[in-house]
């Protein structure tokens, strides 16, 4: 017994075996179909090589794909990641995060919900490995990889302005988490840096339970008023996709009435009858770095935490065109 075992787990060489011998125990357990007993190398090991990743939104193209990079690169490193979505929904959050602490997982990768922090001062607390992923919390000191939220934000201002528009409205999450802020305060300080006072009316926060209806009325708000905005930043690809909806509901024409930047990349953006100028963050990048920083945690449990801020590239379209060759 104990020979075929240091076979089938690879210890071969560590035990001498010859490789006739080794040849003929993998043969036999090939054609029995034998599969390892993982449960019971988990008891022996205290190890089940799973990680949880709990995502905001599987909906959202930015977090499927995050999921899929994830996916990839755990199994490059030996785990099974098991995907769950808390909709972004802290009590949802908190019972995926239940579920897979009872299912044994080794760590976790999150993008916390609103209204999380507990949730993540618990595994701290705990001692469970985790990684907070594009959204993390300052006063909790812990393991994160995110964008640089506010730099993304600011250059899109910026580009805005110098592209000859004056009046640069913002819709936004009604939300306290400090990757929206940063995205609010880029986008504000962009327009003050710039001698472009900001007036309050040009930001709507939007609750993520009434997109739909909050994006409509926001935008319905910019267009009455009497110098209505003439550019729009979507902090969100979720709000892209319902205002551009209702922009073209309103037969407002892009970028001769309004000029559109989003956050978030999709084909979507490609597809609509003007190409959308995009804030594209670095997914592949994100998810390799929350994996290895995760499975580093799993090795040295004691090691400082590591905080990663990357940068966003704004992708320029025709949708945010300059001004003065818009009617051109």
């Amino acid at each position: 017994m104990a020979l075929v075992s240091y076979v089938l787990n690879g210890k071969e060489k560590e035990s001498r075996v010859g490789q006739e011998i080794a040849g003929k125990i993998k043969q036999i357990a090939s054609e029995l179909g034998y599969q390892p007993n993982h449960l019971a190398k988990s008891l022996r090991s205290g190890k089940t090589h799973t990680i949880g990743l709990i995502i905001a939104d599987i909906s959202n193209p930015f977090f499927a794909n995050i999921a899929r990079v994830v996916e990839d690169e755990a199994k490059r490193h030996g785990y099974t990641v098991i995907i769950g979505s808390s909709d972004e929904n802290a009590e949802k959050s908190r019972d995926l995060l239940n579920v897979l602490i009872n299912r044994q997982v080794d760590g976790f990768i999150i993008v916390s919900a609103e209204d999380s922090q507990e949730q993540v001062q618990y595994l701290k607390d705990k001692k469970i490995p985790f990684v907070l992923l594009d959204r993390y919390f300052p006063a909790i000191q812990t393991d994160f990889v995110s964008t640089n939220h506010y730099k993304a934000a600011y250059n899109a201002g910026v580009h805005l302005v110098k592209n000859g528009y004056k009046r640069i409205g913002m819709i936004a999450y009604d939300s306290q988490l400090f990757h929206m802020q940063e995205r609010i305060r880029g986008y504000v300080e962009a327009l003050t840096d710039n001698h472009i006072p900001f007036q309050e009316h040009w930001l709507k926060r939007v609750r993520i339970s009434a997109i739909e209806q909050g994006v409509k009325a926001a935008i319905d708000e910019m267009m009455a008023s009497e110098q209505p905005v003439d550019a729009l930043i979507f902090a969100t690809y979720s709000l892209a996709i319902n205002g551009l909806k209702y922009i073209n509901e309103l037969r407002l024409n892009v970028p001769g009435d309004l000029a559109i930047v989003s956050f978030g990349q999709a084909e979507a953006f490609d597809l609509y009858y003007c190409p959308i100028t995009y804030l594209k963050q670095p997914i592949g990048l994100l998810g390799q770095t929350a994996v290895e920083l995760l499975v580093k945690k799993l090795k040295e449990p004691q090691a400082e935490p590591s905080q990663i801020l990357m940068e966003a590239e704004l992708i320029i379209r025709a949708s945010s065109k300059t001004k003065s060759l818009v009617n051109n």
